[in-house]
């Protein structure tokens, strides 16, 4: 009897039997493993933070992120509380691997569209509204500190690495609900923006054809030599950023140099490549593990989480009115309208943001091909969000 005494104190079912919370958090896991392997929502990501949730909550494993390690070096964290937490504090507490991850989306996005209807652009901007519009509830209603605001807010950018980053920057301890608030949201771009289109938008508006209205109203700007733009166009933008946002530089730099590698061509293609493929999938399978193992039931279970999933929604969806909203300002007071989907994809989620306006235009009209238009918007939200971020910081830290 002894000896199957000790076997039962060996195992984790005494642990699990205990602890209702963890029971909660392991089905939270298997839900999220569901999404992101059955339905295919940004399972890149939402996978391994599924898996780190899943093995930070397995009792006795030693796999949850610590929320308080004092003064310890790396190796001493590693001894005392596990490879997880070497990971983290040496990954993510130093903000290394979201500006990595910003390097691969950077090699891997083409800044020509935007460049060809900068007029475009500024809907990335506006679509900024949402995260600014938060902030200050948060801090008026939603009884969170500047901080823990700021780093709720950014959600509303729809960029998971910057709310990452902004996460990791003003309120760490928030680092995983955010997370999953802001990577959920974006995984459900298909059905967002199709639900506050139709609260939003009459059926003249969505039917507005950019072709058309390039042919009635031709651009009298003409790029003679696009690859020289597109070469100079991070360089000066890196510079512009570095003097009026400097908080920013960590995100937006690292975004532009991959861009920066990728435009100059087959120089620097083993660059672009590495950037793209190899440290892109690495950085991104470390911050989804480490990031999940945050997440157990004594840091997700209360009612700031459930704050932090209602506050990053509707940060979310003030983001996507409002740059529906700007694109029909634009239009009362210009001849060439503008389609106000494009509008709603100033958000930071590309090309998916993209690719469902586009669906949605055709959907009403077979031949209105918008997807080149809207990716002009949806890139310059990249850039929108980085700096949103920046200015955050800078302000709250």
């Amino acid at each position: 009897m002894d000896t199957l005494h000790k076997l039962y104190e060996m195992t984790a079912f005494g642990d699990i039997a205990s602890s209702p919370g963890t029971i909660l958090m392991l089905l939270i896991s298997f839900f999220l493993l569901y999404l992101g392997i059955y339905k295919r929502y940004e399972p890149l990501l939402l996978v391994p933070i599924a898996f780190g949730l899943f093995l930070a909550n397995l009792p006795g494993g030693n796999m949850s992120v610590a929320q308080d390690v004092g003064d310890m070096h790396l190796l001493q964290i590693a001894k005392e509380h596990g490879i997880m937490n070497l990971l983290y504090f040496a990954l993510i507490k130093t903000g290394l691997l979201p500006p990595l991850i910003f390097m691969g989306v950077g090699a891997m996005t083409d800044f020509g569209p935007m460049l060809r209807n900068l007029r475009l652009a500024f809907f990335g901007a506006a679509a900024q509204i949402g995260i600014f519009t938060i902030l200050i509830c948060a801090v008026a209603f939603g009884g969170f500190a500047p901080k823990e605001a700021g780093a709720l807010a950014i959600i509303g950018g729809a960029d998971g690495p910057t709310a990452i980053y902004t996460a990791i920057k003003l309120a760490p301890h928030l680092l995983g609900p955010i997370a999953i608030a802001a990577y959920s949201y974006m995984a459900l771009v298909p059905v967002i923006i199709p639900f506050l289109v139709k609260l939003t938008m009459s059926e003249k508006e969505i039917k507005i054809n950019m072709k058309k209205q390039e042919k009635e109203f031709p651009s009298k700007t003409v790029i003679k030599n696009i690859k020289m733009v597109k070469i100079i166009f991070p360089i000066l933008l890196a510079l512009l950023v570095a003097l009026l946002v400097p908080s920013s530089v960590p995100l937006v730099g690292m975004l532009l140099f991959g861009n920066l590698i990728k435009e100059i061509g087959t120089d620097t293609n083993r660059l672009f490549t590495a950037a793209s493929d190899t440290i892109m999938n690495t950085a991104t399978i470390f911050l989804g593990l480490t990031v999940g193992a945050t997440m157990t039931a004594e840091t997700f279970l209360n009612s700031q989480t459930l704050l932090i999933v209602v506050g990053g929604f509707l940060a979310f969806a003030i983001s996507i009115i409002g740059g529906i909203m700007a694109a029909k300002v634009y239009n009362l007071f210009a001849a060439k309208k503008i389609n106000p989907l494009i509008g709603a994809t100033g958000l930071s989620a590309v090309p998916m943001a993209s690719r469902v306006a586009n669906e949605i235009a055709l959907k009403y009209d077979s031949r209105n091909h918008i997807l080149q238009y809207a990716m002009s918007s949806n890139i310059s939200g990249v850039i929108g969000s980085a700096v949103a971020a920046g200015v955050l910081i800078s302000f709250l830290s």
